[in-house]
């Protein structure tokens, strides 16, 4: 069954991100491998980030953590030897530090080796601190070693890595920023919207190659079958959708299944 929307869908941006970001990094490198050819190579970086704050995630990437929901003012202890009620006590879980694996795109020159592209995939991760200050960081260092950087920002919730007045509130975006060009070249990416194809460039004496990131992430979600185990009635990861959203999303997905 493929996608029920035209772009992203809203609920990979829940547990199932793992699995769709490792696929879209080796469906990206799969795509533009025999355009690349014979001059370079796509290869897929993967770097192991300590996710300090698991507990934002929780319920939406990690869901598999137990945790003790206390109710309004439900309180834990006892009552005092006066019979009125002791300070509140709460029992929260103690969460240790949760390695994620994130996994990027680099173009290489296959004459002297050389990384001429990086295609970084946000994380959640990568979306609030610590994680945005360290990509913050390696964005500035592969500017200066003169590297091309396309940055893809599939997940509405947490902090942009770019933020300008120019860009609108939109739901995903997509950044590229040329070596040696002080600009970044940004695609807004709206919620009805298919998604775009994002130009790559490579050394100078070499044109520009296509990105399909629809055909990318149709592809991933027929071979993943995540129709399978995507629960539609539930609500998507937040942040939430306004009401004319949520009712043009439910619309979709019926569309989808009076297909199927």
């Amino acid at each position: 069954m493929p996608s029920p929307f035209p772009g992203m869908d809203p609920w990979l941006e829940g547990y199932h991100w793992p699995d769709f970001h490792h696929r879209l990094a080796t469906e990206i490198a799969q795509q533009l491998t025999p355009r690349l050819l014979p001059r370079y190579v796509a290869r897929i970086e993967v770097t192991v980030m300590e996710d300090p704050d698991p507990e934002a995630e929780v319920g939406i990437l990690y869901p598999d953590v137990e945790v003790l929901r206390l109710h309004g003012a439900e309180r834990i202890g006892r009552r005092s030897k006066g019979g009125g009620p002791s300070a509140g006590r709460l029992t929260i879980p103690a969460l240790d530090p949760v390695a994620v694996r994130v996994a990027s795109v680099e173009i290489r020159d296959v004459a002297a080796r050389r990384l001429v592209t990086s295609i970084e995939i946000l994380s959640p991760v990568n979306k609030r601190e610590p994680g945005w200050s360290r990509l913050r960081d390696k964005l500035r260092r592969l500017r200066q070693a003169g590297v091309h950087l396309i940055e893809l920002d599939l997940l509405r919730r947490g902090k942009r890595i770019r933020s300008h007045r120019k860009i609108p509130d939109v739901p995903w975006l997509a950044y590229l920023t040329r070596a040696g060009v002080g600009v970044t070249e940004v695609w807004t990416i709206g919620l009805r919207e298919a998604l775009p194809k994002v130009d790559v460039p490579l050394l100078s004496e070499d044109p520009d190659v296509d990105l399909d990131l629809g055909a990318a992430v149709d592809s991933i979600y027929r071979s993943a079958a995540y129709a399978m185990t995507i629960d539609y009635a539930e609500d998507p990861p937040p942040p939430e959708f306004s009401a004319e959203d949520r009712a043009w999303l439910a619309k979709q997905v019926k569309k989808a299944k009076r297909r199927d």
